[in-house]
């Protein structure tokens, strides 16, 4: 676990500055900087051009990793490394075709409830190959176990290039149709960086000879672009929904909400970046005890940290509300269900990477294909009755049922488990607190009371995590960083 902890660790850190600026610009610029409208539409284009990616990107993000290992020889390995960048290719160029010829249908299905999206579908898909290629250098990188320079474009650059944005349409320097064409604009500018970044590492030699293998790394290829949609599918099809059923603003009264929840998986994105080649070589060597070591600390790790912020989080919401435009209250029940769909996600561990570089991931997209359908039935049924609440209900509900079944098929196939006594006692910690410290309030400012509630419900925590000895790896953390025996 070295290396894990201390990329992870460096990852965390780097992913959490990327949320702190981006919650700057979620809960403040955003709201106080333009309108809720083009807040809505900002909100609606990422997601869409999240739901894209993966079928730009041809699963090769995926498959990079999941291969890479498996080839020996120069020869065979560029030859490789050759058609993953070129693969993407060949769904990016039928898409551009079909939205050509059938742009005013696309604009038309997509604006029948907000007209004003209409005028920005391409944005859309220049966005979404910016993020394809992202990913495709990002695992380049990856697989050479480097991952804090790429773990800093994906969730720090974009973010510091939008607080630009933003303040320059505070001081009218542009108008705020000029600041969606630069969102797009920072993202094909952070492909880019990242692709030089990537290619120093190891600079790629062209060989167009055939692959070894070349039938099972498309097919994994093709299926891994569903299993990969799917899971954008679960996180983004409810803000694109949204802006299919209710007035575009109040996505962005769901987006706040959804970003202040995403905060609780920091931890996880952060240590997944490391986790999936490692674990993708495990399986390629057949190394059982070190996959299963693996899960259960990754489990235990990030369910304890997730377990700190989802208190921080539900503990001071109402406060944090407070300090907000009143209309944005609305997401309160929002933050509750999605933020327990995120605890739930942490206590997974690696168990996605595990499923998605096995032989098993096959039976695996099964199960999301049904989960899909599922989610959108779910939303189509929860959104018109209850609004953004509806949305949010349908997602807790989702993934409770796809995490569900992701954890029985690894039991059942790899006969193994991330749960232990452990998992129990952080798991009461968790119930107690809430119990303790939802009704208690200091009688101050909101920002303060939230900081004093945030240190006292941190240091009750910590004590008794490390007290309880509930993961070796973050009381070794502790004592290491605290000086502790």
């Amino acid at each position: 676990m070295g290396i894990i902890i201390s990329q992870s660790f460096k990852n965390t850190i780097t992913t959490y500055l990327g949320f702190a600026i981006g919650a700057l610009n979620t809960l403040y610029l955003y709201v106080f900087f333009i309108s809720d409208v083009h807040y809505g539409l900002i909100s609606f284009m990422l997601s869409t051009a999240n739901i894209m990616m993966p079928l730009l990107a041809f699963g090769v993000h995926n498959t990079i990793i999941k291969f890479y290992t498996t080839f020996k020889t120069k020869n065979s390995l560029n030859s490789f490394l050759t058609l993953m960048l070129f693969l993407p290719l060949a769904l990016i160029i039928p898409t551009g075709l079909i939205g050509i010829f059938a742009y005013d249908a696309i604009a038309g299905a997509l604006s029948q409830k907000n007209a004003i999206i209409g005028d920005y579908v391409w944005y859309i898909y220049f966005a979404a190959i910016a993020m394809a290629y992202f990913e495709v250098f990002f695992a380049w990188s990856k697989t050479q176990m480097q991952t804090v320079f790429g773990n800093f474009m994906k969730e720090v650059f974009p973010r510091i290039g939008v607080t630009v944005l933003l303040f320059c349409v505070y001081f009218e320097w542009f108008s705020v149709e000029t600041y969606i064409a630069g969102v797009v604009g920072i993202y094909g500018l952070r492909m880019l960086i990242m692709m030089f970044y990537a290619f120093t590492i190891r600079l790629p030699v062209f060989k167009f000879n055939k692959v070894d293998r070349l039938s099972s790394i498309l097919k994994y290829s093709f299926l891994i672009i569903i299993a990969g949609s799917i899971a954008t599918v679960i996180l983004d099809i409810d803000s694109f929904m949204l802006g299919l059923y209710i007035p575009i603003e109040k996505v962005a009264y769901y987006g706040v909400a959804i970003y202040i929840a995403t905060v609780i998986v920091v931890p996880s994105r952060a240590m997944q970046q490391i986790l999936q080649p490692l674990t993708a070589k495990y399986l390629n060597e057949n190394n059982k005890g070190a996959l299963e070591d693996l899960y259960v600390r990754s489990s235990q790790t990030l369910f304890i940290i997730g377990g700190l912020i989802f208190l921080l989080i539900v503990l001071n919401i109402n406060s944090l509300y407070e300090t907000i435009p009143p209309q944005f209250s609305g997401g309160l029940y929002v933050v509750f269900l999605v933020s327990m769909a995120k605890l739930y996600d942490c206590l997974m561990g690696c168990n996605n990477v595990i499923l998605f570089n096995s032989d098993y991931y096959r039976i695996v997209l099964l199960f999301g294909v049904i989960l899909t359908i599922l989610t959108i039935g779910l939303n189509m049924i929860f959104i018109p009755m209850y609004g953004i609440n509806g949305s949010a209900f349908a997602t807790f509900l989702a993934v409770t049922f796809y995490n569900s079944i992701k954890i029985y098929f690894v039991k059942r196939k790899f006969n193994m488990m991330p749960f232990t006594m452990d998992t129990g006692k952080a798991s009461l910690l968790i119930i107690v607190l809430i119990g303790a410290f939802y009704f208690w309030e200091f009688p101050f400012h909101p920002l303060v009371n939230i900081a004093l509630k945030s240190i006292l419900i941190t240091l009750v925590y910590v004590g008794f995590v490390f007290n309880m000895n509930v993961s070796e790896d973050i009381s070794a953390m502790l004592r290491k960083y605290l000086r502790l025996k």
